[in-house]
């Protein structure tokens, strides 16, 4: 099985000619060695669409029911129908500051589920869990708790976090990340483990290579082609 790098382009870019670039350009140097998902914000999702070609189109969230009144959510269902293939579920950012719980978390995996939308879930501990030494204790309940009630996992993907290291360029050493991609394993036979947290060119292929992670989720380094052409090739 290819190794998979997602792209979180997360509240970027700002204009809809910017992301139609910036995808254009990543879909000409990506190759075909690595399954390469394209996460954009929601509105840019019809747009990039038109011209994915080889790569797959991802959203980087949804809700967990498929319709009603829920003023200004967007259901997986209607994802699924602009042929998003793959959704992130979990991510650090929407527990942070959107306040969701791994109760949450469960209902929209489940309802990825529903239509067969791929889902990436993320988990990860903060640096306070960290210093605590409370990381594969944080890491096990989120998984268990999102996973409540979920019969097959088997083609879901993981994508471990650490907040601490996502934006601030503090990326997890080598050693740590592959002590908690074996942890995770351990949990979750069988699945594609991905590493994401300044995930860069010049620290990208460790992960892979040396850490024994099945792919990368990107944030910044996405936006910019040439850097995230790099990084896809260092995972091939």
């Amino acid at each position: 099985m290819k190794n998979l790098v997602v792209a979180n382009w997360k509240l970027n870019p700002t204009t809809k000619k910017e992301a139609v670039e910036i995808f254009s350009a990543i879909k000409d140097g990506a190759g075909d060695l690595c399954e390469v998902v394209v996460c954009p914000p929601f509105v840019y999702l019809p747009a990039v669409a038109s011209g994915e070609g080889g790569l797959l189109l991802g959203a980087q969230n949804a809700f967990w029911e498929e319709k009603g009144a829920f003023t200004g959510e967007i259901s997986a269902k209607m994802l699924k129908d602009l042929g998003v293939e793959y959704v992130i579920i979990g991510h650090s950012e929407r527990r942070k500051y959107f306040s969701e719980s791994d109760e949450i978390i469960n209902k929209k995996m489940k309802a990825c589920i529903a239509v067969d939308l791929e889902q990436i879930f993320c988990v990860g501990e903060t640096e306070e869990e960290r210093d605590a030494g409370k990381q594969e204790e944080v890491v096990e309940r989120q998984i268990k708790k999102g996973l409540e009630g979920v019969d097959d996992v088997e083609g879901m993907v993981v994508a471990y976090e650490p907040v601490w290291a996502i934006g601030t360029g503090k990326n997890c050493g080598t050693e740590d990340a592959k002590k908690m991609k074996e942890f995770i394993t351990k949990l979750l036979p069988g699945n594609r483990i991905l590493y994401g947290g300044s995930v860069n060119s010049t620290n990208s292929a460790s992960y892979i290579k040396e850490a024994g992670y099945n792919g990368l989720l990107v944030g910044g380094a996405s936006l910019k082609p040439e850097e995230f052409i790099k990084i896809i090739k260092s995972a091939e």
